[in-house]
């Protein structure tokens, strides 16, 4: 316990370093932390549909619209009140659609209240232009309806036809 007491007031121990920095204005709330600023954090975040460089808005919305929609047919189907049923998988299938349709019209509302333009932070220094105007927000949303429903579908494709899968794998 002295020990610790004594490393308290040691300027060289390497407990007592600061880890948190601001980036830049520390008003602004941006810090820089050991997680957001790892190679590892900024790898996985900057190659993200919404910041991969190069992507236009329609592709960036069909990523994760597809994402979302694959995503989603699950807790519908296996978890949702029709699960027991023998059409727990379209019911899946229906509500998987029906959440992607609110999210796109959430989407849709978010783009035409003129949104700011994305800010540079420690993990993304380098933002995209695709969503600094109201087009590339619509693009992107319409990317995203079209992505949602395609990619609950090939989830109700799959769930559906396990046994025939399983079948052809062997």
């Amino acid at each position: 316990m002295q020990a610790v007491d004594a490393s308290k007031n040691s300027p060289g121990d390497p407990r007592n370093r600061e880890v948190v920095f601001p980036a830049g204005d520390p008003q602004i709330g941006n810090l820089e932390t050991p997680f957001n600023s790892s190679p590892a954090v900024k790898w996985f975040i900057n190659n993200l549909p919404a910041y991969r460089p190069g992507l236009l808005p329609f592709r960036r919305g069909l990523e994760v619209g597809m994402a979302h929609g694959y995503l989603l047919f699950g807790p519908f189907a296996k978890l949702g009140p029709l699960r027991n049923a023998d059409n727990a998988n379209l019911a899946g299938l229906l509500a998987s659609i029906g959440l992607v349709v609110i999210l796109t019209a959430c989407l849709s509302l978010y783009s035409n209240s003129n949104p700011p333009k994305a800010l540079a932070s420690v993990t993304v220094p380098n933002p995209p232009d695709a969503f600094n105007s109201k087009e590339g927000w619509n693009n992107f949303a319409s990317a995203f309806l079209i992505g949602g429903i395609g990619g609950a579908v090939t989830a109700y494709f799959l769930t559906s036809n396990l046994a025939i899968i399983q079948g052809l794998i062997g």
